[in-house]
């Protein structure tokens, strides 16, 4: 008997394919999961977890979240697996849509960029006498962040996927919804910015008088 939280391992059956893979928790002292073993069935089989039918002793594997314990699957198992791998037409989406999440984050660390130094300025950590070019830079450059993630979201946009392909159109979903948040995040700050520019520009005024 393994003690609780050791990795078990399990044969899984693909079709004529043999694998043996050690299941191992990913939470500390706990004990190995479904979800653990069919994330580890993916990247040694390459059929994504929600295609996966998994068989053990003719019943059908279902709770993502119970322990192997709990579903009777012990070491020396064997579990059958039915499923299809993504066709390479759908490969060769999902590249595009994980390069164009690439670009994503790369934006992303623009925006993070010009967030930190305005919160600087605000907190007066610039000479005064700086703050109104430094500020007009900035809004410059989130105006340019914001249109970057405009481009991306056309680009996601355009790509058209069939019915079928949906690990692609999940990916895709995701991918609007995160650069529609970083869209609404440059708003903010470009929001932001422009009372900073107002609050300086009255402040001057009345200097001035």
């Amino acid at each position: 008997m393994a003690a609780p939280g050791a990795p078990v391992t399990v044969t899984v059956t693909y079709s004529n394919e043999k694998h043996s893979i050690q299941v191992a928790s990913q939470q500390e002292d706990g004990e190995p999961t479904l979800q653990d073993m069919a994330v580890l069935i993916e990247q040694v089989t390459g059929v994504p977890v929600p295609f996966q039918k998994l068989i053990y002793k003719g019943r059908s594997l279902k709770e993502l979240e119970q322990p192997l314990s709990a579903l009777g699957v012990k070491n020396g198992c064997k579990v059958m697996l039915i499923g299809k791998r993504n066709s390479p037409e759908e490969e060769a989406e999902l590249k595009k849509l994980k390069d164009l999440e690439k670009s994503v984050e790369q934006i992303a660390n623009k925006l993070e960029e010009v967030n930190k130094e305005f919160t600087s300025i605000q907190k007066g950590f610039l000479a005064k006498d700086l703050q109104a070019e430094a500020l007009k830079q900035l809004d410059k450059r989130i105006k340019g962040t914001a249109e970057q993630f405009m481009k991306i979201l056309e680009q996601i946009d355009a790509i058209n996927l069939p019915e079928n392909f949906s690990d692609c159109k999940l990916k895709k979903k995701g991918l609007v919804k995160r650069v529609q948040v970083f869209l609404a995040q440059c708003d903010t700050i470009e929001g932001n910015i422009g009372q900073e520019m107002d609050k300086l520009q009255s402040k001057n005024l009345a200097l001035a008088e």
